[in-house]
This record gives C-alpha cells, structure tokens and sequence, in this order.
C-alpha cells in the first residue's frame, strides 16, 4: 500500500469517526428534547431556535465527549450522559409532582443530607412503583455490555492529542459547573429566556439544564450590597411608629412569661380549599382563635422546605431579601446568628428545641447552636416508647416532651417544637384506617390523590387535636405562658389542588397558611391579622414583654405594608404600591445589615435600649462564640 492510499485511508477513518461523533451528538440533543419535553427545546425548534435546543442539552454532550476521551467508547459514553441526565429529570419531575417547582441549583445541597438522616424523610418521596427501578437497572446493564463488546473508536495511543482534548474538555466543562462569568454569554436571558422570579416559566420556556446553568450563574454573580442610607430613609418613615413599639410594654414585664412556639408540619386550614368550606376540620384552632390573635400566615415555600419558614421565624429575617439563600439552614457559615433566640437569651430565657427526628437533617444541630439554642432535643432523647402514627412520630408524642421539658421554677424557658407527624408524602397507612377512610374528600378529586388527602387530613385533625390539649396543659400551670402556633408551609396535594381549586381563585403557591399566638390562661379578645413568617419573632417578644429591640420593633411597623409580598418561589408576585416598593427596597439593606450583626451600629441613640438586660455571655465565651457587645449587636 502506497503512502498516498495510507493517507487517503487514515483520513477517510478520521471523516467518518468525526460523522459519528456529529451524528450522536445530534441525537443526543433531538433525545434530551424529548427527555425535557417542553416546547422551547423540543426538536421542532432546533431549526427555528437551535440556541434554545443546544444550549439545554451542551453540558450532557461536553460530558459524554469527555468520557468519550476516557472510554474511546461512542456508545457507552453518550449513553452513561445520557442515563445520568434522565435520572436528574425523574428527580426533577417528583419534585414538580410534590413540590410544584422544578429544581434549582440549591437543590444539589440536598445531596449531603441523605447521609444525615435525610434518607428517611426524603426516601419517602421515591416512586413505588418497581418500573423506575428496572429502567435504571436496564440502563447500567446496558452500560456494561457496551463498555465489554462496543470496539474502541480509535487507538489507545494518540500522540497526545487524547491528552490535550481530554484537559481541554476538562476545562470547559468544570467552567460550566463552578459558573464561569464568560458562559453568560450563552446563557442569559437575552439570548435564551429567563424568568429571575419564576424558576417553573424559565424552565417551560429553556429547558431543564438551560434553567439550572442560568440560575447557578445568577446565583454566582449576585453580590449583596447593604445600602447604610436605607436605614436612614426608612426610619425617617417609621422611626415615630418603631419607638412607640419600642417604649410601650405589654402586659407584666416584671414577670417573663414561659414561650412555647409549635411549628406544625404542613398544617393548614382546608377550608381555603373548595369543597372544604364548611368542613370545620379545624375545631380546637377555631375555638382557641376566639381568644388571642390569628389569621394567614404568608410563608417562603410550598409543600416543603420547611427550614425556610422555620428560619424566617427564627431570625426575622425574610427569604425574600436573600435571593441565594434557599436552604438557609445548608447555606449558614457564620458562628453566630441574630435571632429571636438570642434575643431571648439575653433577657434570661433558657432556650430549647425539639424535634423527633435525627438531630443533622437539615443540619439542625449546627444551625441551632449558630441561632443560639441551649440545647437540641432530638429523636434519641424521646421516650423509646414514643408513639408513632404512619411513618413519623405522633404529635401527641411532641407534646408529652414539651410538658417534660417545661419546669415550674428557675428562669423563664423558650421551647421551640418542630412536629412532623403530617411530614409527606401522604401515601403511607396511618394507625387507624377506619377514621382515616371516613374522611370526606370532595368528588372532583380522584381516586388516587383521595387517599393522600384523607391521609393527610388524617393527621391533620391529630395536629388540631393536640393544639387544644396543649393549651389547655398550659393552661393549668402555675405560670404564664404564651402560646405560638403555625403551619410551615401547605401540604403538596398538588394533584388534589388542582382538581378543586382554592376559594380565592388563586393558585396552591399563593395560598397562605394559618397562624395563633394565645395566653392559655388569660384568653382575650379575638384579633385576626395578616402576618408573614418572618415577623412572627416581633410579635411574640412584644407580647411576652420585651419591646427594646429595634429591628423586631420595625418588622411590626412594617407589617401591614409588607406581609402580603412573602410567597412561595413561583408564586405570581404581588402588585406592589410605590410606598411598598420603597419600603421592601430600604428593608433589603436592613435585613442584610441585620444578618451581618451590623445593622445596630447605625442606629441612633434613641433606638437602642437604655436598659439592657443581663445577656448570657458566659456561655457564649465559654464556646468560642463571641458575645453580642463583641458583635456590635446592642440588645
């Protein structure tokens, strides 16, 4: 064989590897369409809009070229591409099905807490069915005949160019994952199409991948700046109305009540939901309602992500102002966070949680020492009699440890009890079966979705039921004690939602949920008030007596102009009045500086306390942690 045909040869061979290599990447993004099944990226646009198509399905296609370098195997690596893709869309799709939003960047945090306990909550939210299972398995088996018969597509030996390709593939893609600035040139919403507010419309529109890579770039190029005049410009608007808050006490401040704060998982009032108007499925918050202050509560998430309500409530601190910030609890890397808690702390209160559930999940047991918890009692610490209903422990179980935990004597205690009783999804079988299936469920809902209702309903009532006991055992004790419950967020019913509807008309991500702040021994009058999660703290100190706190004061003041803007992530936002607009703008830098311990140095004297009581900085130094003064945080 002459030179010249030897040559002819070689690059006949290298044409028609490259025609390969094309001809799978074009399937490849035509498959990824298919898999993503949303128009914008379907194959019927690849002409039309071929940026929308190939952008979505680019970072499988650097993956499989880069396995491609690895394996020399065309096959098996756009097939191993192929399958890790599906398996972040089925992921994504239960996320949807529970949830109502697609996934987010944040999400992958969730990754690190299946091996922290969070297997057994967030392994219930796998499919039953054996069909998901067995495509995988088809799948890997798949992978392996390929990796043991498909011939390799060139020599193992390259001169170097596998080498070089290999490094520069590399390179590329780890640009992508780590959200590079210079791949906002391809994914941005002028070129593709972003939605900031609405991670669901910029999906439907981009695709799955296409949403991801913008919002991690989103996330990576945002920079929080807090403006100091922000806190000149709206104390100019509320500084009369904070220092009212600030100097009238409530109630008897010689005598520090016992706080008991329930966070009930996923508790809600049906009757919001059509056909459940007049189900009175809700009797012991009615009636208990009638003597203290109630209404909706406005709360940053739908269906789950319950650390989100929970750490809204916790600081004060509203979601909405930290836009990066999904999983605060995943996100935290401060050793000391302002909080109601340390609000608490600092006028004598021993402050404790309770959950029966493991102590890491959600990395709990590093967030409540960072919000300022004495203790943490968690799942190893109940009775090993505890009961349990379904898959998680009682509700009447939280409240026997409550009643434990509280003393008659010593100083006043904070006990913040997080259930989990009604946690979804609602697919397990409860402890009584004929209650549970004697539960009406509206005709529209089907088959399906009705025994997730009547399951979560279920538990529901059990939530009610343990209200009512509580508060009447609090009642009866030789001390006052306040009473705070709330609902973290709406049950993912999402199937039955929209079956029925809700009575307002709007969707499941602007419904809000419900919230009661009593004095079980002194009921008053009924006050119903519109609140958000994250100015539940201000209210409960002001009640119990402690008004020296201006940033709580100001989130009372703020209140009425602002609860309505809390939604969920999704939720079509709420018009805003130019008053409003410039209030949620100025709380922004407050909220920033409040998070960062520094908002207090910028007050005026007239805001700060001139009796501040005794905090517990020995403990506090005794950990390491630095003490409010040494923060420039003024209790």
């Amino acid at each position: 064989m002459t030179l010249a045909s030897t040559t002819t040869t070689s690059t006949r061979s290298a044409a028609l590897r490259f025609a390969l290599v094309a001809a799978m990447t074009t399937v490849f993004v035509l498959l990824t369409g298919f898999l993503d099944g949303n128009d914008g990226v379907s194959a019927s646009r690849l002409l039309a809009q071929p940026a929308y198509p190939l952008a979505n399905a680019m970072p499988g296609v650097l993956l499989a070229l880069l396995l491609l370098i690895l394996t020399r195997r065309t096959l098996l690596s756009f097939g191993v591409a192929y399958l890790a893709q599906a398996v972040m869309y089925g992921v994504n799709a239960l996320k949807v099905a529970n949830l109502g939003t697609p996934l987010l960047p944040a999400d992958f945090r969730m990754v690190g807490q299946l091996r922290k306990g969070g297997m057994h909550v967030l392994g219930s939210y796998l499919p039953h069915s054996p069909w998901p299972y067995l495509a995988i398995i088809a799948g890997i088996a798949l992978v392996v005949a390929m990796w043991c018969f498909e011939p390799p597509l060139f020599a193992r030996r390259t001169g170097g160019k596998r080498v070089v390709a290999g490094g520069l593939l590399s390179i590329t893609l780890a640009t992508l994952l780590v959200g590079v600035p210079g791949w906002g040139n391809l994914y941005n919403g002028h070129k593709l199409w972003l939605e900031p507010w609405s991670a669901a419309a910029t999906t439907s529109h981009s695709g799955l991948v296409s949403s991801l890579v913008m919002f991690h770039l989103q996330d990576r190029r945002t920079k929080q700046k807090a403006d100091p005049n922000a806190v000149s410009n709206l104390l100019q608007s509320t500084g009369d109305a904070v220092r009212t808050r600030m100097q009238t006490p409530v109630g008897d401040s010689t005598a520090l009540p016992d706080i008991v704060v329930i966070q009930s998982e996923s508790f809600f009032d049906p009757s919001i939901v059509r056909g459940y108007e007049n189900a009175h499925l809700t009797p012991n918050l009615t009636r208990l309602a009638a003597g203290g202050m109630s209404g909706p509560l406005h709360v940053p998430t739908y269906g789950g992500g319950t650390i989100r309500t929970e750490f809204e409530v916790l600081t004060g601190l509203s979601l909405r102002y930290f836009g990066n910030m999904q999983f605060p609890y995943l996100q935290l890397n401060d050793k000391v966070v302002p909080s109601m808690v340390r609000v608490l702390r600092s006028h004598g209160y021993e402050t404790v949680a309770i959950h029966g559930n493991d102590p890491t999940f959600w990395n709990r047991n590093t967030a409540f020492k960072a919000l300022g918890f004495d203790r943490f009692v968690s799942q190893s610490s109940f009775p090993a009699n505890a009961a349990m209903d379904g898959k998680y422990m009682a509700d009447s179980a939280m409240t026997d440890e409550i009643m434990a935990q509280l003393k008659d004597s010593g100083a006043p205690q904070f006990l913040f009890a997080i259930s989990l009783e009604a946690h979804g999804p609602y697919d397990v079988t409860p402890k009584d079966v004929a209650a549970r299936d004697a539960i009406a469920v509206p005709a529209a809902i089907s088959a399906k979705d009705k025994v997730e209702v009547q399951n979560y309903i279920y538990h529901m009532q059990h939530a009610d039921q343990e209200l009512g006991r509580l508060a009447a055992l609090l009642a009866k004790r030789s001390r006052p004690t306040l009473l705070l419950f709330y609902g973290d967020h709406l049950p993912g019913l999402t199937g039955a939602y929209q079956a029925t509807g809700f009575v307002d008309g709007q969707n499941m991500l602007g419904q809000a949920g419900t919230w009661l702040l009593i004095d079980p021994r002194n009921p008053g009058s009924a006050q119903r008030v519109d609140m958000a999660s994250w100015m539940l703290p201000g209210l409960l100190l002001e009640r119990a007596g402690i008004h020296d706190n201006a940033y709580f004061a100001l989130t009372q003041v703020l209140a009425p102009s602002l609860a309505m803007l809390t939604r969920a992530p999704g939720a079509t936002p709420v018009a805003e009045s130019a008053q409003q607009k410039q209030f949620d703008n100025d709380m922004a830098s407050v909220a920033l500086l409040q998070m960062k311990g520094k908002l207090d140095k910028l007050l005026p004297a007239s805001f700060l306390p001139t009796n501040t009581a005794v905090a517990k900085q020995d403990d506090d130094e005794s950990q390491g942690i630095p003490s409010s003064a040494a923060m420039g945080i003024h209790r």
